[in-house]
């Protein structure tokens, strides 16, 4: 024998209907501006966190600037760098800034370089020893990175606050039919079940 088939009626809250309560009709247009605002707000979202993480990216490149440094000392492989997968020792290094002040930091240099030796370094608008900037290929996928993350969150918190909305209108509604369903089985004074 075979099962019974249930049927979904899609849109059944849209329809009018004898059964259908307001509050159906409430939670269908929740649910409706959900989701756009989640559609909407997320790819809204995700387009300003595209442009700030572009616009960071481009404003530390402006800042950043390449330097000849003169190491102080022999860079020995006894320094790891931080980097696990960098090949770079750690090493005094000392420059002139374009102003004419004298720096000197710990830059990432070769091994087995020897003091005196001219490496490039990379500063910041402070004069401080940073890593070099993003190129144009890392910008971007920074930007698409930060971009999806924002417009997923964007949606996702939507969506979880349209799911507790709902949570609340079915206990509501639950609330309801119990009322309901005490004044039907006391209208003549006793229990149905």
């Amino acid at each position: 024998m075979a099962e019974p088939r249930c049927e979904r009626i899609r849109m059944w809250r849209w329809r009018r209907s004898p059964l259908r309560r307001r509050c159906d009709l409430v939670e269908a247009w929740v649910v409706l501006g959900g989701w756009l605002l989640a559609l909407v707000g997320g790819a809204l979202a995700g387009l300003l966190a595209v442009g700030a993480v572009e616009r960071a990216a481009e404003d530390r490149r402006a800042q950043s600037r390449q330097v000849s440094a003169v190491l102080m000392e022999d860079a020995d492989d006894k320094v790891p760098a931080r980097v696990p997968a960098d090949y770079r020792v750690w090493a005094r290094v000392s420059w002139t800034d374009p102003d004419g002040t004298a720096r000197s930091d710990d830059a990432r240099v070769a091994p087995r370089t020897r003091a005196g030796a001219k490496v490039p370094v990379w500063t910041d608008g402070h004069g401080r020893v940073t890593a070099p900037p993003l190129s144009s290929g890392e910008i971007g996928l920074h930007a698409v990175s930060g971009g999806t993350l924002a417009a997923l969150c964007t949606s996702g918190v939507v969506l979880g606050t349209v799911w507790v909305v709902r949570q609340l209108m079915e206990r509501r509604r639950l609330e309801q039919w119990a009322v309901e369903w005490e004044r039907i089985d006391t209208r003549n004074g006793w229990k149905t079940g």
